[in-house]
């Protein structure tokens, strides 16, 4: 018996999901192995080292960005590219700063109290490699936002073909969701945030 072959869009939007599941498999386990670590280092005062305050900055970046793809996604339906291209364009250049202020944020916890010894270093190492891990992620965003935007532009999409532009979105909504439960499991697993408690 023949299999029907699927049309392209749907493949690769089968093929998104099944990038995004294993993403989500990959994060997952990644922040059970820092919080099965760092459960054991709650007693080092170490461990209680604030996070900078630059994640906050960050995330705020973070979800304004998803708020921009996501009103692309919107005005792509209306076939109007150049509005659509500028937002995600915009978007690139925003993650970009994102990228930036993680840099601050991951230097500032690495010069802080919590790597002057003990076994909190280990703790504060992890956040800046599970931090670090993020950030490569958007990076690939960046470039993906950055051809989706050119493409856009130059009128690839419009109302009936624009899967990149909401994969591109379902992307940027998946790296909040993974940025805001490492932040969570980060503020419960060290010293929070110098001027929030908890």
């Amino acid at each position: 018996m023949p299999t029907s072959v699927l049309p392209t869009d749907l493949r690769y939007r089968q093929g998104g999901w099944l990038f995004l599941g294993t993403l989500l498999v990959f994060f997952l386990s990644s922040l059970l192995l820092y919080g099965i670590y760092a459960s054991t280092r709650l007693n080092d005062s170490q461990s209680s080292a604030p996070l900078p305050d630059a994640f906050l900055t960050s995330t705020a970046c973070l979800l304004v960005i998803s708020g921009l793809v996501h009103w692309g996604t919107r005005t792509v339906r209306r076939s109007k590219r150049i509005l659509t291209g500028s937002l995600l364009a915009v978007s690139a250049v925003a993650a970009v700063v994102f990228m930036a202020i993680q840099y601050i944020a991951m230097l500032e916890l690495l010069g802080g109290p919590a790597m002057g010894g003990g076994t909190g270093k280990g703790v504060a190492g992890m956040v800046v490699v599970l931090a670090f891990l993020h950030a490569l992620h958007v990076a690939g965003g960046v470039i993906a936002l950055g051809i989706v935007s050119v493409r856009s532009l130059l009128g690839r999409y419009d109302h009936e073909r624009h899967w990149p532009v909401d994969f591109a979105a379902q992307y940027w909504h998946f790296l909040d969701v993974v940025w805001l439960c490492m932040l969570a499991t980060f503020v419960v697993t060290t010293g929070g945030f110098s001027g929030i408690t908890l």
